[in-house]
């Protein structure tokens, strides 16, 4: 097994235990080296505002997450310094939307991320890029 292959199965099993994801119901689509796809139900009960759409911050959780994810697909663990999002369409309640995080810039110190986060007819709903301080390496 390759040490991609290592990392991959390694990232697959941490966000699996990771208690916040769980909660929002994360799932990874698709993993590659520097770019990642997940998806995330809107669902009623759990995810909505007091307009039955999507709250805000559920977005921002899947956007920052599925940046997160890109940047730990090159090997180091990272956290948020600077998050920024906008808001383009709200999002109703729906069996899955899903965010794409790309990296972008991969520095020693720093590492920069952008995601999309799009509906069930592929309508954009969050453009968010975030910047990320490196704190380690994953294995």
């Amino acid at each position: 097994m390759t040490k991609q292959e290592q990392l991959k199965t390694h990232l697959y099993e941490l966000y699996a235990h990771n208690p916040f994801v769980n909660l929002l119901q994360m799932k990874i689509e698709e993993l590659g080296e520097g770019t990642v796809k997940l998806s995330m139900p809107v669902l009623a009960d759990k995810h909505t505002n007091l307009y039955n759409m999507a709250h805000g911050g559920a977005l921002a959780s899947l956007a920052d997450t599925a940046m997160g994810m890109a940047c730990a697909t090159t090997g180091k663990k990272v956290v948020t310094l600077d998050m920024n999002l906008n808001y383009i369409r709200g999002a109703e309640c729906q069996e899955a939307i899903i965010a794409t995080g790309t990296l972008i810039h991969n520095g020693r110190s720093t590492m920069v991320a952008e995601a999309e986060i799009v509906n069930s007819s592929c309508n954009l709903l969050v453009k968010a890029r975030a910047t990320f301080f490196v704190t380690g390496t994953f294995l």
